[in-house]
């Protein structure tokens, strides 16, 4: 009975030593750079939503189909390609009302579609919401900012990286009066960029100007950890 608490210890004691034997067993500075570059972004993609409620289920369903097909209509009419236009499948759903005493009652018949789109030019976002208000569209379920050329801000947002953890190095080693040798040890992973969000909004509300899309920034970030052996 004895054999399972002494198997459990040498099993942690193993464990432990193999953490440790990752470790350099010599003089050895470890730091981090970070990086980032701001972007302007040139790009978007945002989902609208409609939502209809009537007595009748098929009435409902009428009702999104019609607002989908016009809204998608007038977008490839103002150039869109519908490759960049995608429109979920219909959700209806029964709707009650529960009194306080008694059996729930149908109230109606809820429907609602999404449509979202990806805008090639961030200067005509503004112009595609006002397409979806005046085609019935009555919510705005986000828009997302992006930048075009994302590999290419990366790569300057790694460098950053590369040479703060280079500066960092240098400096602390200089502080404690050592001198570095070579790099031991190197861990990437990439940082992806998050694209800027714009909070949710009823169409009943007013759609900002174009211009406080296109003042929006991105920030892209990265980040590098190094070891690097001390001369002795």
């Amino acid at each position: 009975m004895k054999l399972i608490p002494q198997l459990a210890i040498v099993a942690c004691l193993f464990g432990a030593a193999s953490v440790q034997a990752q470790d350099p067993n010599f003089p050895h500075l470890v730091t981090t750079g970070y990086g980032e570059v701001v972007a302007k972004p040139d790009m978007a993609q945002f989902s609208v939503k409609v939502t209809e409620t009537t007595m009748n289920a098929e009435q409902a369903k009428a009702a999104v189909d019609k607002v989908v097909t016009a809204f998608t209509a007038q977008l490839k009419a103002t150039g869109v390609n519908a490759q960049h236009i995608s429109s979920s499948n219909l959700y209806l759903a029964p709707q009650y009302h529960y009194p306080k005493s008694g059996q729930p009652e149908l109230v109606g018949y809820r429907a609602s579609r999404s449509v979202t789109v990806e805008v090639d030019d961030v200067a005509n976002l503004n112009q595609y919401l006002d397409v979806a208000l005046a085609n019935g569209i009555n919510q705005v379920d986000n828009v997302q900012l992006k930048v075009r050329d994302e590999a290419k801000y990366q790569q300057q947002a790694r460098m950053a990286a590369i040479e703060d953890a280079k500066l960092k190095a240098r400096s602390i080693a200089k502080g404690f009066k050592r001198n570095l040798g070579g790099v031991w040890r190197i861990d990437y992973n990439t940082m992806n960029p998050q694209p800027v969000m714009m909070r949710a909004m009823s169409m009943n509300e007013k759609v900002s100007a174009s211009d406080t899309y296109q003042d929006a920034t991105l920030v892209i970030r990265d980040r590098v950890d190094v070891i690097y052996k001390l001369a002795e």
